[in-house]
């Protein structure tokens, strides 16, 4: 086994013959390549995957207001990231986007809706909107939690 080296961006690590580099995760020939592995195994044992992205914006004139980004794959849509704009939140911004977003799981004909928020963001925004936790982990960060929900509605 060769020597080990701390792994940072472009650092490598050689285990045996096999060197395992460390990028930024940006690489989209990487991503890809991971992406083809995954759909060959799936495919082999009847789940058939595909990995869609896709992303809403709300905008008042110009201004962008807020923004949701979530990819689709073995008939769910996870939310990734969902932000408004300081100036904008408690408005009803959020909502319609998770609402646009709902439309279009609807549409695919999806089985839900997934995503994680922390305990100090908007967990309760989340259950007024019909999701259900279903997982936690504590102390991420320190202190709180990271909060899993999920909202059936195919």
């Amino acid at each position: 086994m060769g020597a080990a080296i701390e792994l940072g961006t472009g650092t490598a690590r050689k285990v045996g013959d096999t060197m395992i580099t460390m990028t930024d995760g940006s690489n989209e020939a990487l991503r890809s390549a991971v992406v083809g592995l995954l759909g060959e195994h799936s495919a082999a044992i009847g789940h058939p995957f595909s990995l869609i992205n896709v992303g809403f914006e709300a905008r008042e004139g110009k201004a962008l207001m807020g923004g949701l980004i979530a990819r689709i794959t073995q008939g769910w849509m996870y939310v990734e990231l969902l932000a408004v704009a300081a100036e904008a939140r408690g408005q009803g911004w959020g909502r319609r986007l998770l609402e646009a977003a709902e439309t279009e799981a609807r549409r695919r004909e999806l089985t839900g809706i997934w995503l994680d928020t922390y305990t100090f963001q908007a967990p309760d925004f989340y259950r007024a909107l019909g999701f259900k936790e279903f997982g936690r982990i504590e102390d991420y960060p320190p202190g709180d939690a990271r909060v899993f929900f999920a909202k059936r509605i195919g």
